[in-house]
């Protein structure tokens, strides 16, 4: 039954559990990652190396799609999964994150918020009913409420503030999307790093009903520890029937820290950015392509990796292609890097089903390719 969410096993020694949860266009097992297709592409990656990659689910980003090409225009060409080109689950953020960013572009008030585009200056309203719509109009497995995010550090009334608005928006988002149909709607729980605020918010919005629930605004300034310690603190307060998704987060280590909290779900740009700027996630920690190390290097980016790019590729010939500012280096590692996301959560489900989970984090986190 679409939306339905069963855990199929959990860690002894930590909140880690492995879970199913069914959408419309497959089911998707977790503990996931997502990789970030923000305007309906992973950045790199034509839709038949991300088939071959087969991540649980991509992400997509609503306010970038509403900016350009535009919800009519993605709905009359067959909706989202047929514009991109992927048969998997979809899920899309709301916007909220980015329309947070552009502070100097944007107006909130109680009905919604008002903000310019970032590409020609037009003006734009976006309220909950209008987000919702549009994920709908867009086809997607799962979309995501509304949201406020503040910035971090923030005082207590700006998180306050963004915690009310949030709830707010949030029943009207439930409202405008009712539950039974083909896209799922997950609430975005909000508070800072204040324990309090977050307890107010997951009871809020678990009061509404989501088919999943977000812990949104980490890794938006404050420091690593601090995150970790609010993540392994706020996520037992959400649902623990509904899959738990951090949102924008991060390095290895941070998922891995998470999943011990007991979140099933991630996203973040770090492996796609990475690839773009020359640096490769591996079993023995980051790899530079810029450093003059590996100029002669005949080795594979990561001998314990069997991705194509490892099978083909030496190091001497990817640092090449990367000072020469060969487009083909994009390709080549933004291969690499999603596959050794996706193969860690992999074998971070594995683990957690067969009762290994601390040994594979001391594992990871001792080799240093926890890193970011």
């Amino acid at each position: 039954m679409i939306g339905s969410f069963n855990v199929a096993a959990g860690d002894g020694e930590t909140g880690a559990r492995a879970g199913e949860l069914v959408t419309a266009h497959g089911v998707v097992r977790t503990p996931a990652f997502m990789p970030v297709g923000t305007a309906a592409s992973v950045k790199g990656l034509a839709p038949w190396e991300l088939e071959r990659l087969a991540p649980e689910m991509v992400l997509a980003n609503t306010y970038h799609l509403l900016l350009r090409p535009g919800v009519q225009l993605v709905e009359g060409l067959g909706g989202l999964h047929r514009f991109m080109g992927w048969s998997g689950p979809i899920l899309t953020d709301s916007g909220g994150f980015q329309v947070f960013s552009l502070a100097e572009r944007r107006t909130y008030d109680d009905d919604g918020v008002t903000f310019r585009s970032h590409i020609d200056g037009s003006e734009l309203r976006l309220t909950p009913e209008r987000c919702v719509e549009a994920q709908r109009r867009l086809g997607v497995d799962v979309a995501m409420a509304l949201d406020v995010c503040p910035a971090l550090p923030a005082g207590r009334g700006d998180l306050e503030r963004a915690v009310a608005t949030t709830s707010r928006w949030a029943s009207r988002c439930r409202a405008a999307l009712p539950s039974g149909g083909e896209t799922l709607l997950f609430g975005i729980v909000q508070g800072g790093l204040d324990l309090d605020l977050r307890r107010r918010s997951a009871e809020e919005l678990g009061a509404i009903g989501f088919d999943g629930y977000a812990l949104g605004g980490f890794s938006v300034g404050e420091p690593p520890e601090a995150m970790w310690d609010s993540v392994a603190r706020a996520a037992p307060l959400l649902p623990g029937h509904r899959p738990r998704y951090l949102m924008g987060v991060g390095t290895p280590r941070d998922i891995l820290h998470a999943v011990a909290a007991g979140c099933d779900l991630f996203d973040c740009v770090i492996p796609t950015r990475n690839a773009r700027n020359g640096l490769l996630h591996t079993s023995r920690g980051p790899v530079v392509l810029r450093n003059a190390r590996w100029k002669s290097s005949a080795e594979p980016p990561d001998p314990a990796c069997d991705c194509p790019t490892c099978r083909r590729c030496s190091l001497a010939y990817l640092r090449h292609l990367y000072l020469a500012r060969e487009a083909a280096v994009v390709v080549l590692a933004t291969v690499h890097n999603l596959h050794f996301y996706l193969s860690l959560m992999r074998r971070v489900r594995w683990a957690i089903m067969t009762g290994r989970f601390a040994g594979l984090r001391a594992e990871v986190e001792a080799t240093g390719s926890a890193e970011g």
